[in-house]
């Protein structure tokens, strides 16, 4: 297979896995899903989907507590992992990887699942992790850290829980995210201010309208917001350099027209 790399492309991936419930049993993968992203526009240029057929289909649910879960029915006929191996390998090769909590979840079930199989697992030329990046510079202010609530704090909707939209809510959460500190270092006084001095904001509700009181879980008097919104510009740099924080920045200010 020849081995090509676009080193300056950002791969969004996530999977969806079984989750071990006794000890000595391993995560399944059950669904990939990722879109390749322009790291200049931070557009989506490519999506690629699967759902993937464990080997032994009783690891799998028969039915979902989520309305669009994944069941054993669904990855009944699905390609087992060593059928979309390829694929997976040319889409994730040589590319900035990003996700949430990719570093200790993701990366860690893609090179077990190419072990599984006996073949070289894709290798990242840098990788993002939205959640450690946006621990140490958005803080918990939308409660934690999850994505759920980090798309709920910008009124991007309910997570779903599946593969490709989850990428995609995960891409629009780092633009809202790089699109507030962006502003917060330009005004640091007096935005910083008003983070700190008031402990809930009013936000209009997308689904009904309706005017709700949301809390803003910001430390008074702490210096994480100032060291922040200091170290603004060095967001991203562990990926690419300066070019994929250029690229939030430009985004922000496309935003703001």
């Amino acid at each position: 297979m020849e081995v090509q790399t676009f080193p300056n492309e950002i791969v969004f991936f996530d999977l969806e896995t079984t989750v071990p419930n006794k000890v000595g049993q391993h995560f399944h993968i059950l669904e990939f899903g990722a879109i390749i992203v322009c790291p200049r526009k931070l557009e989506e240029l490519e999506s690629f989907t699967t759902l993937i057929q464990p080997k032994d289909l009783s690891v799998v649910s028969i039915r979902s507590s989520r309305s669009d879960g994944i069941t054993r029915a669904k990855v009944t006929n699905a390609p087992s992992f060593e059928d979309v191996a390829e694929k997976l390998y040319c889409l994730l090769n040589g590319r900035i990887w990003a996700g949430h909590n990719i570093r200790r979840f993701d990366c860690v079930r893609i090179r077990e699942a190419y072990a599984e199989i006996g073949k070289a697992a894709p290798e990242p030329s840098g990788i993002i992790d939205s959640l450690g990046l946006l621990s140490d510079k958005f803080g918990k202010r939308a409660g934690n850290m999850k994505m759920a609530s980090l798309a709920a704090y910008f009124g991007l909707g309910v997570q779903k829980h599946r593969s490709l939209n989850d990428v995609r809510m995960n891409l629009e959460v780092l633009k809202h995210c790089a699109t507030v500190l962006f502003l917060e270092s330009t005004l640091p006084n007096q935005l910083e201010g008003k983070w700190q001095s008031s402990s809930k904001i009013m936000t209009r509700s997308r689904s009904n309208y309706q005017i709700a009181q949301r809390a803003m879980p910001y430390s008074k008097g702490s210096s994480s917001l100032v060291k922040m919104t200091q170290n603004v510009k060095n967001l991203l740099s562990k990926a690419q350099g300066n070019q994929t924080l250029q690229s939030l920045i430009n985004h922000s200010h496309s935003l703001l027209r």
